[in-house]
Formats: structure tokens, sequence, C-alpha cells
């Protein structure tokens, strides 16, 4: 029984899949299943499941795999750690980021750490629901966060990198674009809606939004990224609001701030006790601009 094992069985039960576990792996599947196989009759147990669709985890499954994401991590964590006390930043980082966060600086800051650490490997879950947050941070498979806010039961170190402004996304030739005066929630109260994967966080956060000023939007679609979003308020399909460093580029001009200003803070949380991985990412952070691009970035008065 190796870690190269706990690492298989943890992939599929991600995929769900010995296919998609085993391309993911860049193994053949019958490879895999041989050792998931030997794994499973080494530890006595049935750790999957197999169904004609796929596979789902056992009872024994679930523990077992709880406690091999624990020992990979470790050994991850391990392997980086000896290899920048020798004067080597190497092995992988992983990070989680909340929806629409670090769309424009997040590119510039690992183009950056590859150039100065070619062999550092950074690992991106972009996107994740608030339950997948908890279950990641609850895990402890986690090295950093980029968040507005932190999920239940993390108790990272917190560093506040700046603030994030929020606009409104409206269509090309919108009355409220052409008279050059911030809007506010209520100018946009008869406007369709474009909303975003219900129990996101974003879509939780335009929820309570709307709810705040007293709207009963009208949703005419749902993207599950804000670049979709984007793209079909450029259609005239509706309106929506998103974080401006999310605004892909050539729709800049489709943004304007709100009255009153809306604004969330962007929050990094870096593990305890973190290596020299996680002190570059935090450099690079550091210096990024976190309020958007510089012609979003100016705050609605009244």
């Amino acid at each position: 029984m190796n870690l190269r094992q706990y690492e298989y069985a943890l992939a599929v039960a991600e995929e769900g899949s010995m296919t998609a576990a085993a391309e993911r792996l860049g193994v053949t599947q019958p490879s895999l299943s041989q050792q998931i196989g030997t794994l499973e009759k080494h530890l006595g147990v049935q750790l999957f499941t197999r169904t004609p669709s796929g596979v789902t985890v056992t009872v024994a499954g679930r523990a077992f795999l709880a406690q091999a994401e624990i020992a990979t991590t470790a050994s991850r964590r391990a392997i980086t750690a000896a290899r920048a006390a020798n004067g080597e930043l190497a092995g992988e980082l992983i990070m989680a980021v909340h929806m629409g966060l670090g769309a424009r600086q997040l590119p510039q800051v690992l183009g950056q750490l590859r150039n100065r650490h070619p062999k550092l490997q950074v690992t991106l879950h972009e996107e994740p629901d608030p339950a997948d947050m908890e279950r990641l941070v609850r895990q402890g498979t986690l090295d950093m966060i980029l968040v507005h806010r932190f999920p239940a039961g993390c108790t990272f170190d917190t560093h506040i990198l700046g603030e994030e402004a929020y606009v409104a996304v409206l269509p090309k030739g919108h009355p409220l674009l052409s008279d050059g005066a911030a809007p506010r929630l209520e100018d946009l109260a008869s406007e369709g809606w474009i909303r975003f994967r219900s129990a996101s966080l974003l879509d939780d956060y335009l929820a309570r939004l709307l709810a705040n000023a007293g709207l009963s939007p009208h949703t005419v679609a749902r993207a599950s990224q804000i670049s979709t979003a984007v793209r079909l308020v450029a259609q005239g399909l509706g309106v929506t609001v998103v974080p401006a460093s999310a605004i892909p580029e050539g729709f800049e001009e489709l943004a304007c701030p709100l009255l009153p200003s809306l604004t969330e803070p962007v929050l990094v949380g870096v593990r305890r006790n973190p290596g020299s991985a996680e002190t570059a990412m935090l450099d690079h952070l550091n210096q990024q601009n976190w309020c958007g691009t510089s012609l979003l970035c100016q705050p609605a008065t009244d």
C-alpha cells in the first residue's frame, strides 16, 4: 500500500468514474482498476460500488478517503518544504477561489510565479459552491483561499488585499449608460436580470442585494460564468451586477458604478505554518490592484 494508490482512490472518488479518473491520471483504465482492487484487498474492505454508470463511494470508502486526503496533503507539503529548505521552490500549492475574484489578477500572479519558480505547480479550485468550499476547508487540503468572506470553520490566517468594486452591466445603448450618471438598483427594477448558478456565492450575493433594495427581479437567464453573463447582457438579454475585475476585456464600456457604491473586501486566507510557496504567492497577490480596472474604480458619490 502506497501514497500513489491513495491518490488513485481519491481521483476515482472525485471523478465518479474509473475511465475519467484514468484519463486524468494518465494511466490506463485496466491498470487503475487493478491498483484499486489491490488497495481494497490490502484493506479488507470495498471502497467503491461499481455500477453501469460509474462508481459510488462506500461507507468504508468515505472513512478511508478522509484519511487518505490528509496523508497525501502531508506528503505534498513535506516534499515542498524539503525542496524549499534546499533553496528550490517546487512542489504543489492548492488554492480555492470564489467566483469572479482574481479574474484579471491571478493570471498575472501565476505568470510571475512561473517565471521565478518554474518547478512550483499551482492548482486552483475555481468557483466552488459554499458547500464545496467548506468541504475543501474541512478536508485540510487547501493551502490558501481567495474570498470575500471566510467559509464556516476556516482557521486560516487572514490578509486583506483590498476592496473589490461591484458594478452594473447594461446593454450597449442603454439610457443609463449614455447619461453618464451612476444608477441606483431601483432604476433597474423593470429590467430582466441575468442571474448565476443557483446556490453559487455570486447568485446568493445578488439575491441579497436585490432583496435589500426591495426588488423582485425578473430572471431571464442564468449563467455559470461571469464572462457568459456579460456576453448575454451585451446581446441585450438583460442586466446584471458583477465584480469589476471580472468584466472580460472589450466589454468595459458596458459597466458602470452603482449609487451608492458597492464594494466587498478581498481576503486571502493562508494555512497556519505556511511554507515558502504560500509566502511567495502572498507577496505576488499583495502587488496587484484589487479594486478592478482603473476605469471602474472611480467611486460613486451621492
